[in-house]
């Protein structure tokens, strides 16, 4: 499904195969070769987003960008990447031959360089590095620039070395600060998304041929002489023995002369 959003319209190559179930909207650019698999969402959500030719993005992935006044998280996705299923990436900078496995993480901010893997379940946190050469284990948390990698039990350190709140949502850490960016984030995307509207995929043939109406009538069945069918298939194999036949018996008469 593609979407015209904040009235921008994706920009999807022809050679790129969008699943009938996933969702592209907003300022989208997906260039040649690339795969978005049944149920991946790829949204831009007040900034630019782009996906760089022949990568993948399998299924029940979200790619997202973000931005308002104040801040602009714009996600980029390089050339030749596969983002596994059900990976998040929102507002990050993913370099070529970078791969995202299934259920992995990658937040506002963040850079994953040429040739990173961020393994199942990984996380790559706000504002955050991963060089070349770096990899994220299974379940880890990678945060700093240059990134630390963290193992699950040390999320509570990751978690009091940042400030999530003021990084994504230019918010000040207070005791509501929860309400109140659920609140404002709610009031952007109403907005954003006033005027979506579903657009036509103009990649399809010219004059492909429409649905037919339901108050039409089909076409009447046309039965099929089975009998006749049957009788001439036993008439060609009837012919084919024969001619087998008298083939062995110029064979066997050549080579008595």
């Amino acid at each position: 499904m593609i979407i015209s959003s904040s009235a921008k319209k994706p920009n999807v190559h022809a050679s790129a195969y969008v699943a009938p179930s996933a969702v592209v909207s907003g300022d989208v650019t997906i260039e040649e070769g690339c795969a978005i698999l049944h149920g991946a969402v790829v949204a831009a959500e007040g900034a630019p987003l782009a996906v760089g030719a022949n990568t993948v993005i399998m299924e029940n992935a979200v790619l997202r960008s973000s931005g308002g006044s104040a801040m602009q998280f714009p996600l980029t996705v390089g050339e030749s990447c596969i983002i596994g299923p059900g990976a998040y990436v929102v507002g990050a900078t993913i370099e070529p031959g970078a791969f995202i496995a299934a259920g992995a993480k990658i937040f506002n901010g963040a850079t994953v360089e040429s040739g990173v893997s961020v393994a199942l379940g990984g996380i790559v946190h706000v504002n955050t590095r991963i060089a070349t050469g770096t990899h994220v284990p299974m379940g880890h948390i990678a945060y700093g620039d240059p990134a630390t990698v963290y193992t699950p039990q040390d999320a509570p350190k990751v978690h009091a070395a940042m400030n999530f709140f003021e990084a994504v949502f230019n918010l000040p850490q207070t005791d509501d600060v929860r309400e109140k960016a659920a609140n404002a984030y709610s009031k952007f995307l109403r907005k954003a998304h006033a005027q979506d509207a579903i657009i036509e995929d103009e990649r399809r043939k010219a004059g492909a041929a429409k649905p037919k109406s339901r108050t039409e009538e089909p076409p009447p069945t046309q039965a099929a002489d089975v009998g006749k069918v049957v009788d001439i298939m036993f008439v060609e194999l009837e012919e084919a023995r024969l001619r087998r036949e008298a083939a062995i018996e110029r064979e066997k008469k050549s080579k008595k002369k």
